[in-house]
């Protein structure tokens, strides 16, 4: 098994996937166009449990690596490999792809056939992301996976669709304009586009701030933080649930994937003497975007909010370590931090996946995001109320879901930098528990307010498949989160050890 390029496989199974399913485009060929994207996805989620299976836990060494000569002429690699951080992630694209193309089967009825191939080459262009080490080769896939996205919210959007996807695409094109600039100087210092080697160049407090600013310009806009988040709520309003689920489950992870492979390790200095920068920003997104979030009266712009608020953290995470080492001198709960942050991620993918799925659900039979359309929602579909309210606690991060254990961590870490920065954080289980309890309230619980809601039936067999596994996730990871870190240790020690040792 250790013989097949399975990286290769996991990128290029769904794009030429994706082909065969937009030869299928006519009118009578939509079932065949379906069946053949579930095929193909599933396929591809086969293809990446392999990598976990045969991932070695003892190493923080690049694995399943592929080399190969692309542009020589630039010393251009097609150069691929996981380590304990990306192959989570790829397992995560995965198995939300599946998902969505459940989601989508019957609800999409205007080209399925493109719908379908423009989420199979979206998560081919995101697994090339994650198993990227050449610094083109990342830019290529990073740029080009927008191509799909734009394409899925501007054809299956709402209403204001098109404002949404200019927004989103001048937004997260205008930040990697910076990265590819801060790429490109590296490349001219070292000859070499290689991000390993990128990682050992020897650079000074000058050229790694500029660098660290610039990749922090273009992956802040991805996360998104505050004060560069405003794409994120208009392009998943309008977006279809498919394109919800993907944006906040990987898409958004991207950004802070780029920080652990390019600003801590390549950076560490000018990561050190800005953390408390990345920590303010991170900290107001939690604490201020929560309250945002209080605000909504949509739904969906609510879930949005919350996921500004919940991937704080994740940055917050990142960065703690340098506030550790500053007021202690040690590094101990460092990993804490980052591992925290890496569940966080994972976590999120699963509970805001799953959050927005329960916003399609109820949007296909009623069309409406308002939260004061609904009410009494229990009384006519208990199953769907069952697995609302579950991901709705996990969302809260309740303790027993997956939603408890990232913040916990990094709450934890947290208090070994800072106690003021500590109790900010915590107080997203205050906030976070109050939105998403509003929320459910309202929609959920009570009595029945009018015919429309009525009328409402539960779950069929598809939908609650796709909620049953979103939810078995949710709980697994919530209640043995062991697999998760055993996976990610030696990489994050690995890492750790990379911002302790000063370039200067």
């Amino acid at each position: 098994m250790s013989d097949l390029p399975l990286l290769s496989l996991v990128i290029w199974v769904p794009i030429i996937g994706a082909m065969l399913v937009l030869a299928c485009q006519s009118e009578e060929k939509a079932p065949l166009a379906r069946m053949l994207a579930l095929v193909v996805s599933v396929v591809t989620f086969l293809i990446s449990v392999l990598l976990y299976t045969g991932f070695d836990l003892t190493t923080h060494e690049m694995q399943f690596v592929e080399h190969v000569s692309w542009i020589p002429a630039f010393n251009v690699f097609y150069h691929l490999g996981v380590d304990g951080i990306s192959m989570p992630l790829i397992i995560l694209t995965t198995f939300s792809t599946v998902l969505v193309v459940l989601a989508g089967w019957q609800v999409i009825k205007h080209k399925p056939a493109l719908y379908m191939a423009s989420f199979l080459i979206m998560m081919g262009f995101m697994n090339g992301v994650f198993a990227a080490l050449d610094a083109v080769l990342f830019y290529v896939f990073w740029e080009a996976l927008l191509i799909p996205m734009f394409l899925v919210i501007g054809i299956w959007g709402g209403p204001r669709r098109v404002y949404a996807t200019i927004k989103f695409f001048l937004y997260t094109f205008f930040g990697s304009v910076f990265m590819l600039i801060a790429l490109i100087y590296m490349y001219m210092e070292s000859g070499s586009f290689s991000i390993l080697d990128m990682q050992d160049m020897p650079l000074g407090m000058t050229a790694q701030t500029w660098i660290f600013l610039a990749f922090l310009i273009a992956f802040a806009v991805k996360v998104p933080m505050w004060p560069v988040h405003t794409w994120l709520p208009d392009a998943h309003v309008e977006a279809p649930t498919g394109g919800s689920v993907i944006l906040a489950a990987i898409m958004l992870k991207l950004g802070a994937y780029g920080f652990l492979r390019f600003s801590l390790p390549i950076t560490p200095d000018a990561s050190a003497d800005l953390a408390w920068l990345v920590i303010t920003l991170s900290l107001i997104g939690i604490v201020y975007i929560g309250f945002v979030a209080l605000a909504q009266s949509d739904m969906k712009k609510l879930v949005a909010y919350s996921s500004i608020s919940h991937m704080g953290f994740v940055t917050l995470g990142f960065f703690i370590p340098f506030l550790i080492f500053t007021n202690t001198g040690s590094l101990s709960g460092a990993a804490m931090g980052l591992e925290g942050a890496m569940v966080q991620m994972i976590s999120h993918g699963f509970v805001s996946g799953a959050m927005f799925l329960c916003i399609g659900v109820l949007y296909d039979r009623m069309h409406s995001r308002e939260i004061s359309s609904y009410g009494g929602v229990a009384e006519k579909m208990p199953w769907f109320a069952a697995f609302a309210v579950l991901f709705a606690m996990a969302n809260a991060g309740l303790p027993g879901t997956s939603g408890f254990v990232g913040e916990f961590m990094v709450i934890l870490a947290a208090f070994k930098a800072n106690f003021w920065i500590a109790f900010l954080a915590a107080t997203t289980l205050i906030i976070g528990a109050a939105y998403t309890l509003w929320m459910v309230k309202r929609v959920i619980f009570g009595e029945v307010t009018n015919e429309n809601v009525e009328k409402l039936e539960d779950l069929n067999k598809r939908e609650f498949f796709i909620l049953a596994v979103l939810a078995v996730a949710v709980l697994v990871l919530g209640l043995w989160p062991a697999p998760l870190l055993e996976v990610m240790h030696p990489t994050v020690d690995n890492l750790i050890h990379q911002i302790s040792s000063s370039k200067l």
